[in-house]
């Protein structure tokens, strides 16, 4: 499929999902910046911080867990119906369980009851952030033709560092302006119930967007096979029937990327105000700086990747990422806020070079029959065994060791394991994603001895 989809269409596509993907992960991640500076005493109160703390990251996890069984079902539904109306799905009950999660009274109020219902929305989010992310980088994906798809799939991916953003301004601003006894009383609140007002945003400008023509190519092949009686199977039993190296592939790819992101930012925050006893806007505004970089050099990595290829610029950011895992909490450990900041946004750049192409890259390793259910259940896999444990592995090791060196060694051990993932998969740059790997296959294999070309 070449680049035939209009300019002013694929940047409307790309429009819809930047600012979806940006208002789900604001909802994301302001649980995570709020587990590490409020909840851990409003909802989850003990003696020790980084007990309380490890607590509120237990249930920041349990968000996670519910992101493969999301990414089943919108998976499936995305690959039978279409990718349109699942994002607007998600779009809902992310929003609608941020929004909740504002209203919600505290532990001194109901006791027990206060996390129970915490939990309870914190797998709503989960839930819905499984099915987002499939559906936002395949609908640009699928799009965006084969010459530019890595530029043009990795601005859903922008989406994360633009609601890490968005959650950490609203947060620093609070901090800025108020109190810490009022911020604990009734501050944080605001940014929870602001996410009312964004979904209604996010929801005008995604419905206005076109189908994914390669779905819909494929939704007519299916209907006319289903005519001549042919049985389909459900997409996710037909990925882990033709797909599960594919599957392993994309979860190694993530699993660097995804422990290095949680660390870099929602751990950062507990190790500047808990273990080097710094103010909360320190490691706010680091955060702040370093993503706002982190958001307009995704784009340019996912671009070099259309030149290079997927591989070569996913391997700049693992590698490097291994290496930097033992400078980054030493200069952090320096106390010094332009420093600190250094340190975060050299790490969010080397995060950047594995999340920039990876839209593209998993999108590129399934058939449309079954992209949706399987680039989102490699994905949400990774996403439980590696973002989901990060920050507990991180807190746990920092609290039995006190030291940040387990945790380097750690992100380092992240590091080479995608490292190593990536350089034993194919590359997938320019692939054609209306033809199925059989038909390439067949196009491409040589002609037999004595055979007519």
């Amino acid at each position: 499929m070449s680049d035939t989809t209009p300019r002013h269409g694929i940047r409307r596509i790309v429009a819809a999902s930047l600012i979806g993907t940006t208002i789900e992960w604001y909802d994301f991640f302001l649980y995570g910046s709020a587990a590490a500076l409020v909840f851990n005493t409003l909802f989850f109160p003990s003696a020790d911080p980084l007990v309380g703390t490890l607590i509120a990251f237990v249930t920041y996890a349990i968000g996670f867990a519910a992101r493969p069984l999301g990414g089943i079902v919108f998976g499936h539904f995305g690959d039978k119906i279409g990718r349109k109306k699942l994002l607007v799905v998600s779009l809902l009950m992310m929003g609608g369980a941020t929004f909740a999660m504002g209203l919600l009274p505290t532990y001194d109020s109901i006791g027990v009851g206060a996390p129970v219902l915490l939990t309870v929305l914190r797998l709503i989010q989960g839930f819905a952030l499984g099915g987002e992310w499939g559906g936002a980088v395949l609908i640009v994906s699928e799009h965006g033709g084969d010459r530019h798809r890595g530029f043009w799939a990795s601005w859903p991916q922008a989406g994360a560092p633009g609601g890490n953003l968005l959650a950490t301004g609203v947060l620093a601003l609070l901090a800025a302006f108020q109190s810490d006894e009022a911020f604990q009383a009734w501050g944080w609140r605001v940014p929870f119930l602001l996410s009312g007002v964004l979904v209604v945003i996010g929801l005008w400008i995604r419905v206005s967007v076109s189908e994914s023509p390669v779905f819909l190519a494929a939704q007519a092949r299916a209907e006319a096979a289903a005519a001549h009686g042919t049985r389909e199977k459900a997409p996710v039993v037909e990925v882990f029937r033709r797909n599960w190296r594919e599957v392993l592939s994309a979860i190694g790819t993530r699993f660097g990327e995804n422990i290095s992101y949680y660390i870099l930012t929602s751990f950062l925050l507990v190790y500047v105000t808990v273990h080097l006893d710094l103010p909360r806007s320190t490691a706010l505004n680091a955060v702040l700086i370093a993503s706002a970089v982190h958001f307009v050099t995704i784009p340019a990595w996912g671009a070099l990747s259309d030149r290079i290829g997927r591989r070569p610029v996913t391997l700049i950011g693992s590698a490097g990422m291994a290496v930097w895992a033992f400078a980054f909490f030493g200069l952090v450990d320096s106390t010094s806020f332009p420093v600190i900041t250094l340190a975060v946004t050299t790490g969010l750049l080397l995060h950047g070079a594995m999340y920039g192409p990876q839209a593209a890259f998993i999108s590129e390793m399934f058939d449309t029959e079954v992209r949706y259910s399987g680039a989102s259940l490699g994905a949400q896999l990774a996403s439980i065994l590696a973002g989901a444990l990060a920050p507990i592995i991180a807190v746990e090791l920092l609290k039995d060791y006190g030291s940040s060196t387990p945790v380097s060694l750690y992100l380092c051990a992240a590091a080479v394991v995608t490292t190593v993932t990536v350089a034993v998969t194919r590359e997938t740059r320019g692939r054609d994603l209306s033809r199925s790997r059989d038909q390439e296959t067949a196009t491409t294999a040589p002609v037999p001895a004595g055979d007519p070309a």
